[in-house]
């Protein structure tokens, strides 16, 4: 009988052990897989600063050293598709197939991708970093125009107004104090708002109608882009200029040259990977608070880095903009609903509850006087 009694306090003694080392290692794989989540989501949120405020320094040291906009793009398309081709072949992203239909109905806007992103070469080969800024912060101006006018969209808020007002100013006080103005380079810069602003809105209306994921829009957007690089070679006549290039044996092949058009490449490829890992790791707040550090990170890169930026009138008025597309984003941000569904759903809950436990304590108390 003593061993009977014994046994059973000596297995719970054991229980207990075991139930403390289970619960101690439960806890440290908690703290483990806590503390590599956070470092994962602060890695992947300073992987895009990094890449996203030096993606607009490297593009203007490329195209400086390697002056051919439309051979530079094209690099940076068959970068970006290769990678996202090569990570689906390992699994580490998913994409939607290549379909040649999908690819028929995606040619239009892989056009206007392909002219945005051309015109932004132009633009950089002929104007500073800073007005490259202003003017793509131009760009919510005529898109929200053009979401009303041709996706039915309704009109912008007054709060939205004003700071599409603001970043219109700021632009105006930019550009009337640029020193570095030239009817090329502005040719370029209107170039690239009316691209971006065609590109915005119609992939806004592709991404609503094609029925692609994300990984699947950047595959097909350079794949296709990429494959509208030889009619650009004609158009441009680029393929005459790289040819007088490769006879005249100038040093384009250099270290000098590969090194900013091979950082230029994979800086664009590095952006799609740590903005779209970014929009699942962090909140939109904190996406576009991202944003305005980035871009304060490449005016400030830009101020040290090259000796061709703005005056100081014309810093003010770039930081205006910024400033606009901060209320920009604060105005077209739409505020989290209470879930007073899940509330009501709590409340019910709880009161279940109790009523289960006063149920069981009846229960009890009828046992304890059937045993008396």
């Amino acid at each position: 009988m003593s061993g009977e009694v014994e046994n059973p306090k000596a297995g719970g003694e054991e229980q207990k052990g075991t139930g403390a080392s289970s619960s101690a290692d439960e806890i440290k794989e908690t703290w483990y897989s806590g503390l590599l989540k956070v470092t994962s989501i602060y890695g992947v949120a300073a992987g895009y600063c990094i890449s996203a405020s030096l993606l607009s320094i490297i593009n203007k040291w490329a195209v400086m050293k390697f002056p051919y906009p439309g051979a530079l793009t094209a690099l940076q398309y068959f970068t970006s598709a290769a990678g996202v081709l090569v990570c689906g072949w390992f699994r580490v992203v998913e994409h939607d197939s290549l379909d040649l239909l999908t690819m028929w109905r995606f040619l239009p806007a892989a056009v206007m991708f392909y002219l945005s992103l051309f015109t932004n070469s132009e633009l950089l080969l002929h104007a500073n970093v800073d007005t490259f800024i202003v003017f793509r912060s131009l760009v919510p101006i005529f898109v929200a125009i053009g979401e009303t006018l041709f996706l039915h969209q309704p009109w912008p808020s007054l709060k939205t107004w004003l700071s599409l007002a603001t970043i219109f100013g700021g632009s105006v006080l930019y550009v009337l104090t640029d020193y570095h103005f030239t009817v090329m380079a502005y040719s370029w810069a209107v170039a690239y708002l009316v691209s971006m602003t065609i590109d915005f809105v119609y992939i806004k209306h592709v991404v609503m109608t094609i029925g692609l994921n994300t990984w699947g829009l950047v595959l097909y957007n350079n794949l296709e882009a990429l494959l509208l690089f030889p009619l650009e070679l004609l158009i441009m006549g680029e393929l005459k200029k790289i040819e007088h290039e490769i006879s005249d044996e100038s040093d384009w092949h250099s270290f000098g040259v590969v090194l900013p058009v091979g950082l230029s490449c994979l800086f664009g490829l590095a952006i799609s990977f740590f903005g779209f890992s970014c929009r699942r790791a962090i909140s939109a707040t904190g996406y576009t608070v991202l944003g305005v550090v980035n871009k304060l990170l490449t005016v400030v890169i830009n101020l040290v880095v090259w000796d061709k930026h703005s005056t100081l009138i014309g810093t003010v008025g770039l930081l205006i903009c910024m400033l606009g597309g901060i209320m920009y984003q604060q105005s077209t941000s739409k505020p989290k609903a209470v879930p007073e569904v899940k509330a009501e759903q709590t409340d019910e809950e709880q009161q279940k509850l109790l009523e289960m436990q006063s149920n069981n304590n009846e229960k009890e108390v009828t046992q304890s006087h059937q045993g008396k």
